[in-house]
């Protein structure tokens, strides 16, 4: 096989990652988290307490960072690769610049700060709403920046199906 059919491999693999991170972020942001903190409409109950379905949103984001952990490697080794392969563009590092570094954030940041602070019991705290909106923005940053690195790739890639 050659190194160019690897490659096509390789774009295959990081598209549909890719896909599958972005897809997963925007259900989880879109889906999950509404359907969860809105418990009390689907139940005509509250079931849960806020606290509680704050616990099982965050342990869902929990796993969503292995994830996104995961793809943040993969993602920067492949870019390297271009990069030394001379497939350079300055909005496609700028873009993927912001991604990584939200992902980061994200991840490394603002989910344990949010953990720490539902387990100590200051999740009505008016820090935790200030880091909970600052996270929440985050996320839709990260998946902003996702979605044009997800267009970006898509549009190089005109021959994808053959």
């Amino acid at each position: 096989m050659t190194r160019d059919r690897y490659k096509e491999y390789i774009d295959i693999f990081y598209i549909m990652f890719m896909g599958t991170v972005l897809g997963s972020a925007l259900f989880a942001g879109a889906v999950v988290a509404p359907t969860i903190f809105k418990s009390e409409l689907l139940f005509d109950i509250e079931v849960l307490t806020h606290l509680q379905e704050g616990i099982i949103m965050s342990n869902i984001f929990i796993k969503f960072n292995y994830l996104l952990k995961i793809f943040i490697l993969f993602t920067v080794a492949y870019e390297i690769y271009l990069y030394k392969n001379m497939d350079r563009s300055l909005f496609r590092v700028s873009t993927l610049f912001i991604f990584i570094s939200t992902a980061i954030l994200f991840t490394d940041y603002y989910t344990p700060q949010i953990l720490e602070l539902i387990e100590s019991g200051e999740s009505s705290s008016e820090l935790f709403k200030n880091l909970h909106f600052a996270s929440e923005l985050d996320f839709k940053i990260m998946t902003l920046a996702l979605l044009i690195l997800l267009g970006l790739k898509l549009s190089t890639k005109k021959n994808i199906a053959q």
